[in-house]
């Protein structure tokens, strides 16, 4: 079983900058992809970046320019540096993790709260 613990969540004024950071229990297994998805209330989980093993990334249009990922790969860890937030950021932030165990698995974080206030 692999665990993701997430943190960096919380307030921030619109315009304001957060990061979130997450890490992956253990080490003695080859973590595909990382990402981070994120669902506001009454509406779906969605996808806002992710990014492989070897560095190639995938961004949401609506957070494209202004958030950034990045990974650890020694340190199972991956990142999503916020910057200028928008009230529509607004949502809890889900990390992700497609892992090869056997088979590829799929695991998630328990979310961590972004709240950007206008």
């Amino acid at each position: 079983q692999v665990q993701l613990v997430e943190s960096g969540g919380g307030l921030v004024q619109a315009g304001g900058s957060l990061r979130l950071s997450c890490v992956a229990s253990k080490s003695d297994f080859f973590i595909n992809v990382m990402g981070w998805y994120r669902q506001a209330p009454g509406k779906q989980r969605e996808l806002v970046a992710k990014i492989t093993n070897g560095g190639g990334t995938n961004y949401a249009d609506s957070v494209k320019g202004r958030f950034t990922i990045s990974r650890d790969n020694a340190e199972n860890t991956v990142y999503l540096q916020m910057n200028s937030l928008k009230p529509e950021d607004t949502a809890v932030y889900y990390c992700n993790a497609l892992v090869v165990i056997g088979y590829l698995r799929n695991y998630w974080g328990q979310g961590t709260q972004v709240t950007v206030s206008s």
